[in-house]
């Protein structure tokens, strides 16, 4: 029996797939908006959620189209596409969005949802951050490492919404690790900071983050790279802590040394990368405001060639 909240997830992969399946499995209206063999799976053997060691869930019968015009007006949308996709996302999901709809992006970066509101308007937007480990295994198979399913949104004004109350009552109901933040902007920010140092590091240095911290060198480099997007996080207003750079330099060494970014999962894959959104935003918000930003500067210049996937061609030995 499906409960009376529906909710629809653009980009159904492994963020959108694990928050949108657990929603369904704890018995609430879901539709999964995908394409290709993860549909074509998902409508034949439902989705399956694999956490091994920890258990799995299967969600035998999924609502799951291509086309959102077929979902109808919904109580909320998350977005959870990759970066680039957003515009197409944006322009995708207009026939879900009715006067009383919640749009919320769990994508990376914190220039995504103004995007949204140019769209839908400041009301309808909320502001959402995930913290998970998860990727497709292969067509209707997510995959997610660890137990860690975070997720943290809310109002931009700050307040506690009645509808930030009953999503937040939905994804505790379905086994999720959520709140309701009270200042969404910083928390955007934080994760942000976080991101930019991580894939900024692990993706130019091809090196999970033990190796990247314990080297004087580098570990240097990773902190200019966290210093730089804190001084333009702080520069259009966000409430950070001057010394918030360090804060998350002493995290970053209390993670697994094997920990990587998914831009370096992707670097390897020859995937598109997500440069642009990540250390390149910093570059062009500081520029916005006068804030110097060569580290960021560097990573996005390095990874030029990779920013569209696989490896550049027309290599010539050295002789």
């Amino acid at each position: 029996m499906l409960i009376d909240m529906k909710v629809a997830v653009m980009g159904s992969g492994g963020l959108g797939g694990l928050y949108g399946g657990r929603l369904a499995h704890a018995g609430y209206d879901v539709s999964f908006l995908a394409r290709g063999a993860h549909l074509a799976a998902m409508e034949e053997h439902g989705l399956l959620i694999d956490n091994e060691p920890h258990g799995s869930i299967l969600i035998p019968h999924v609502q799951a189209t291509d086309d959102p015009a077929t979902v109808g007006v919904v109580h909320f949308v998350l977005i959870a596409v990759k970066l680039w996709d957003t515009e197409d996302a944006v322009r995708a999901i207009r026939p879900l969005v009715g006067p009383q709809t919640a749009v919320i992006s769990l994508q990376n970066g914190v220039v995504k949802d103004d995007i949204l509101r140019r769209e839908f308007g400041p009301a309808a937007v909320m502001g959402g951050v995930a913290y998970v480990a998860t990727h497709i295994a292969r067509p209707g198979v997510i995959r997610q490492t660890g137990t860690m399913q975070r997720l943290i949104f809310g109002e931009y004004d700050g307040s506690r919404s009645a509808r930030a109350e009953r999503l937040l009552d939905a994804l505790v109901r379905a086994g999720i690790q959520a709140e309701i933040s009270d200042d969404i902007r910083r928390t955007l920010w934080e994760k942000y900071v976080f991101l930019v140092g991580l894939s900024g590091t692990t993706a130019t240095m091809r090196s999970t983050i033990g190796p990247i911290r314990a080297n004087p060198q580098t570990r240097a480099f990773l902190l200019e790279l966290l210093r730089e997007a804190v001084a333009v996080g702080r520069a259009y207003g966000v409430n950070l802590p001057e010394d918030y750079a360090g804060e998350r330099l002493a995290f970053l060494d209390t993670v697994p040394p094997d920990m990587t970014s998914s831009m370096h999962h992707d670097l390897e894959r020859g995937n598109r990368l997500e440069v642009a959104w990540l250390s390149g935003a910093v570059v062009q918000l500081g520029q916005a405001v006068g804030v110097a930003t060569p580290a960021n500067r560097a990573v996005w210049d390095i990874l030029a060639l990779y920013a569209d996937g696989a490896a550049p061609a027309g290599r010539v030995p050295a002789s």
